[in-house]
Parts: structure tokens; sequence; C-alpha cells
């Protein structure tokens, strides 16, 4: 399978509450570099997966109403637990919506698989990964 990946981030603040999550209970920023991995079973006649430049506008899209927010007053996402993997699913719902919309061009819909990964800091992340 073949596969092109981009890259971008975001800055929010958000507090996880339950003793699980120890001092993270508090409001705390984190940065989140955000990984999106868009999988083909065959390259297009130009060679591509998808064009990389869509890519990194769909992605770039579906971050922006996370950019610098506090997640804790977000009305979607009121009673979840905002945490890395539950974002990292959020991420993969609005780019699957960008490639249902065909925001990625004609490579969009030979899409087969998307991981979203989500680096919370250089020794931990999580993702989100399934089939489309």
């Amino acid at each position: 399978m073949f596969a092109v990946e981009v890259r971008d981030h975001i800055m929010i603040a958000h507090s996880l509450p339950g003793a699980v999550f120890g001092p993270a209970q508090g409001l705390h920023g984190a940065t989140f570099v955000v990984d999106a991995a868009f999988y083909a079973e065959a390259l297009d006649d130009d060679g591509l997966v998808v064009d990389i430049g869509l890519a990194t506008e769909a992605l770039g899209r579906v971050l922006q109403p996370l950019r610098y927010a506090n997640l804790d007053t977000v009305p979607a996402f009121a009673g979840k637990v905002t945490t890395t993997e539950f974002l990292s699913k959020v991420i993969f719902d609005g780019l699957s919506a960008e490639i249902a919309a065909g925001k990625l061009g004609a490579g969009g819909s030979r899409v087969a698989r998307l991981k979203v990964q989500l680096h919370e800091s250089h020794v931990a992340r999580a993702w989100y990964e399934a089939a489309l």
C-alpha cells in the first residue's frame, strides 16, 4: 500500500477531569504535532496517492477550529474527555468528510485508509486509523 503523509500543528488548552489524569486535571496547554497519512492501493497516472498540497490544505481546514481553542468551552466537546486519542478521532472524522466532499481532488476517491497521529511530546503520541 502507498501512502502520503502531511503535517501541521495545533496549540490548545483543556483540562482532563478524573483522578487518572493527575495534574492534567487542571487547565493546561498542549501543542500537538499532527500527522495525517492517506493510503491507496495504487498510484494514479501521475504517480501520486493524493496531491500533497490539497492534503495539506484539507488538514489545515480541519485543524482551524481547534487552533488556540480552550476545548473545555467547545460545545461539540461538552461532556467529552479531550484526550489525545479522542482528538485523533475528531481530526480523522474531519478529514474523512473532506475526502467525501471531494476536497482532495480525484485522488481522494482512491484513498482506502487514513491515519491521524498526534504527537503530544517527543516521547508520546496517539493515533486513530481506519479504512474508509
